[in-house]
This record gives C-alpha cells, structure tokens and sequence, in this order.
C-alpha cells in the first residue's frame, strides 16, 4: 500500500519541502512505499529510487511543484536522464520537455539536498549549464532545499552566469517574470516558513556572508543581522501593496544592481532607526546576492513569533556558545525565572546585563501569550506591543551584543528601543544622560545573570566610582556580581520592585561575604533561593556554581519579622553538562513554590 502522506515531525510537515512532497502525493504524481525507503514517480515512465537520501526529498518537492504550481504536463517529465555529449557520462535530475515524445528539451533541473555550501552549489550550477547546453534546453534551474537559481540557458552566451539569471522558471511554457514575489498577490505572495526552514536559511547566509573565514565570525553575524533587518522593513513597510517586494533577485538582474538596491533599504531604514547600526553593509555584491537568494522567499514578519523567536536564539546560541557563551543565559533556566516571577502587561522590566535579550524576550512572549489568552485579537496586539516599546528595558555592555539584542527583538516584532549599550555599574546620572528612562527606584520587575568573576579596581575607575556603592565604599577593589547586586536593588521600585538573579554561590555561603547578605538583607525580602548544579552553564563556556535568587525590595521604612524562604535544590534542569536535552526538575520546583506562597507556614 503506498502513502498518502509523508512521516514526519509536527515541525518538519510544515516545511515547504514536506508540503510539497505530501501534495504530490495527494495528487498521485509520486508514491512511496510503506516504510517511506522508496519512492515512485509516475511521469513519461515510473521511476523508483531510494527515498532516503536527503537530495531525493528535494527532488520530489520540486517535481511535485513542476506539475502541481508551474502546471507541466506529468507525461513530458522525465527523471535521471543520460546527457549525451557528456565526458564523463552525466545524468539530469529532471528534464521537462516541449513535446509528448520527450524529444525537445525545455528545462533542465538539479536538485541538491539543504544545506550545500556556496562552493558546491556554484558547482552544481556548473553540472546543470552543462547538461542543459548538451540538451540544449532552453531553461535550467539548480534548487537546493529553499535556495533556487533559474537560468535562461538559450538566450546568451554558454559562459554567462550573471545576466542570464531569471526570477523564476516560466509557468506552462510562458514567459519569465520580471519578479517572483509580489506583495498582496495571493499567488505570489512570500511564505511563512517552518522554523526547520528558517534555521537552516539563517545558517546558509552565515555560511555565504562568512566565506570560510574570510571575515571574523562576529563581523559575519553583523553583517547578516543588517541583512536580516533589510528584509524585515521591506516586508513590514519598504515595499507598497502590489508591487514586487524590493528584496528579491529580478530577471537578469546583476549582482551589483540587487546589492544596490538592498543598500537603498539599508540607507532608509538606518535612518530611521539609527540606534541598531551605525555602520553601513560591507560585503561583496556577490555574497549580498546570494544572501537575498536564501532569504527572498521567505515571509519573516508573517511567520509567527515563537518560530521566529525560537529559530533566531538557535541560531544565536550555536553561533556563539563558546565563543561569548557569558552573553547567553540557558533557556530553560529563563523560563523557569519568569515563570516564578509572574510578569505583568503593567510592569516596567530591566535586565541591566541583558546580553542578547533572553530574558526580556521571555518576558514580552509571556505578556503577548497572557494578553492573546484574555483579550480579544486587536485588543491583544495592542497590549503587548505597547509592553513591548514602552516597559522593556536592557543594558549591555558589549557594544555589538546589545546589537544583536535590538535585532533579537525586532526579530519578535519590537521593544529594542529601550536597550542601551554602557557600562550598568558606572555612575546612575551618566546612564540617565544616556537614555532618561534608566532611573533608581523605577522598575517593578528586574531579571538578570550578571557577569562573575571581573574585578572593579579603583585605581582603573574614575573617582567615587566604587564609593557610589555601600558594597564598594572605602575599597580598593570589589568583585563584579557583588555591585551588581546593589545597583539591582538601586533601579527596583520601593517596597514591591521585585527581581530574580543569578549569584554565585560564593556570595551566599562564605563567610567572609557576610556583609553583602546583610545588605541584600537590609534592604530586600528574600522570597526563594534555587540551588542549579554545577554544570548550569558550563556548556556556555562559564563552571561556577550558582543559585537563583529571587526577592522583594523592602519599602522605605519597612520592617519585617522573621520570614520563611522557598528553598530547593534543581539537579536536572533540562539539558546535561554536554548541553543534550534532558529530564527538568524545574517545573515541579515552581509548582512548590506555588504551593508555598498559598500556604508559607505549612512549609516552615
């Protein structure tokens, strides 16, 4: 019996590729047998081949497509063809033919799995103009998963590989477009994509924008992220309804025309928005080219926000683990945090070590989540995009990660307005100058996983720099962690200003820091402490080991008697020491919480 639908993860069937696979199948243009280890195509003659090679998915979505989107005849298809005048014997993936014999060769395809390097896929535009100049074919097309290039084979000159470039193979034997992609036009419209697709488009265009080390990795991220953010504002307002979108590849366009283009957006879009990057695009028309290849057909703003915000930290965390693992705070431990803590579409937020923004993202995915559950979807939408832009607020101090952050949150629609890049310890009135929403005694909710391990010398800082600190006053010297807790305190809101930290456990347990307990003490009500184990971040290239705290800032005058604290201790915490995915004890620690915060004197 053959399927009717291919196997898959909920994730993966909504790929495009899988769509497309699922719709021949529908129609009946392919088939596969029970264990999905072999597939038929039903064109000029059946055709069965082993379905387990990635490449062979890739061939029968884009098969699929030929007879079900561009409307060829199945009969005039024809599948791993003998190219004659080839040395050594070469075979065409797919070959669409002009007549019912399969005589006249129309379109010639090469189909490479995802994921292929630029090398490779230059490569395979080599193999394909070779075969379709020896079956002198008109068209040809090289499509490797999302990333696609059309050629008019017929019209120039057999060494051309620029000018030739088309939109978009013609539909029923017509004319190439101009454009592929049009806003508004059903047809024609971008996709949203599946977060499997959005993953591996990201990874190709660092890969492209990279060149095998020819830029510094952190400059290639840049650099994609400005692409990233061109492709954004055309979608959301650089392009009118009806027109072609901007950033895309037209018919015979050359490189340096579309990189002229993207630059366009670029320029307007920086001026608008001059906080997010300063400097301009500095990459070959070429590479910009193929970025625009891998991302064109994409629909970024239309492809919801956990997919978007899920495949971006992906990307970020595979990127840079290891690399600036300090900057990156595990996902598991964010949620938990935020969980315990309970934000509201009221609160006015701040991570002033925010590195690349997880946990005010995690935040604002919770405000969005709790306003689309309780108001209508208008309603919804206004609430958490006003959350976003007005109550989100970041400090980091490393110049291009703050970068990344106001593009992880543009990424999720918003709220990078309010991240600034300084120093979170140096004087208040120096950040106030900065950005005048940075103020003591401020914010009802501050999350954080300050940097361990720095030293603050006073010899190296201006004067009073460590004296502005009750925990610095009179020293020579103070650790990091240890004014951070004290300027966390300083921008909490008086007597309901609440926080959760990451601390080394150090500052709990060591004698000789008395002292700062007795200040957190002095000036905060400790609501819970959650012991991590000692590999909680040693993946991302830190091995101390920490706790979470969490706490209420006391009021002026406030007084409070003796107290319970939650305390627990989290030893499987969803991912191992390797970083492996893994059993999560921190689910059931806030449901105790929970439980204790009905009821504290049962726990005492």
């Amino acid at each position: 019996m053959a399927l009717k639908e291919i196997n898959t993860s909920a994730d993966s069937k909504k790929s495009e590729l899988i769509q497309n696979i699922n719709k021949g199948l529908a129609a009946g243009i392919i088939s596969l047998n029970t264990d999905q280890s072999k597939i038929t195509y039903h064109c000029f003659r059946d055709y069965s081949t082993s379905f387990k090679n990635p490449e062979e998915k890739v061939r029968a979505s884009y098969f699929s497509e030929l007879v079900l989107t561009y409307q060829y005849p199945v009969k005039r298809i024809n599948l791993e063809v003998t190219v004659p005048r080839r040395t050594p014997e070469d075979r065409a993936d797919i070959i669409v033919y002009e007549d019912d014999e399969c005589l006249s060769s129309y379109l010639v395809v090469e189909c490479k799995k995802e994921g292929i390097t630029d090398a490779e896929y230059k490569q395979a535009i080599e193999q394909t103009f070779g075969n379709a100049n020896s079956m002198r074919a008109k068209y040809a097309a090289v499509v490797a998963g999302n990333t696609r290039t059309a050629f008019d084979a017929a019209g120039f000159k057999p060494s051309e590989r620029e000018r030739n470039v088309i939109a978009d193979i013609p539909v029923k034997y017509g004319k190439a477009p101009k454009y592929k992609f049009i806003k508004g036009d059903k047809a024609k419209d971008l996709k949203t994509v599946s977060r499997d697709d959005l993953i591996s488009a990201l990874e190709k265009c660092h890969d492209t924008v990279w060149q095998g080390g020819k830029l510094a990795p952190t400059t290639a991220f840049d650099e994609v992220s400005k692409l990233l953010f061109c492709k954004m504002k055309d979608e959301k307002d650089g392009t009118k309804k009806g027109q072609p979108y901007r950033f895309q590849c037209g018919t015979h366009e050359t490189a340096s025309e579309v990189a002229e283009r993207i630059d366009e957006i670029y320029q307007e879009a920086k001026k608008q928005d001059e906080e997010v990057f300063k400097e301009d695009i500095r990459l070959e028309p070429k590479v910009i080219y193929s970025v625009v290849e891998h991302l064109q057909g994409l629909a970024l703003n239309k492809t919801d926000l956990d997919t978007k915000g899920v495949a971006f930290e992906k990307f970020m965390v595979d990127y840079f683990k290891g690399k600036m693992g300090q900057f990156f705070t595990p996902r598991p431990i964010i949620d938990f945090a935020v969980k315990l803590l309970q934000p509201m579409h009221d609160d006015l937020v701040i991570d002033p070590s925010c590195g690349s923004g997880g946990f005010l993202l995690s935040v604002l995915d919770t405000v969005r989540h709790d306003a689309e559950k309780d108001y209508d979807e208008q309603e919804a939408y206004d609430i958490w995009h006003n959350f976003a832009k007005k109550n989100l607020y970041g400090i980091e101090i490393n110049d291009q990660i703050a970068r990344i952050c106001k593009m992880n949150m543009i990424i999720h629609d918003d709220g990078h307005t309010n991240v600034i890049s300084t120093d979170s310890l140096t004087f208040l009135k120096d950040i106030k100058e900065l950005h005048k929403g940075f103020t003591k005694d401020r914010f009802s909710l501050l999350l954080a996983n300050p940097p361990f391990g720095a030293v603050v010398k006073s010899a190296e800082k201006e004067k009073k720099y460590l004296d502005q600190y009750k925990l610095g006053e009179g020293r020579q010297n103070q650790k990091t962690e240890i004014l951070f807790i004290e300027r966390c305190i300083d921008f909490l809101k008086p007597g309901e200003g609440r926080m959760g930290l990451v601390l080394p456990d150090g500052i709990l347990t060591n004698s000789s820091l008395q002292y700062v307990r007795e200040v957190l003490l002095e000036r905060c009500v400790i609501t819970a402490i959650i012991s991590l184990p000692q590999f909680a971040f040693s993946h991302f290239g830190a091995g101390v080991k920490s706790s979470l705290v969490f706490a209420r800032k006391k009021a002026k005058d406030e007084v409070v008697e003796d107290y319970p604290i939650f305390m627990a201790m989290a030893e499987k915490i969803g991912y191992d020491a390797t970083g492996r995915d893994d059993a999560n004890e921190l689910p059931d620690i806030l449901e105790q919480y929970r439980q204790f915060q009905a009821a504290p004197d049962f726990f005492v």
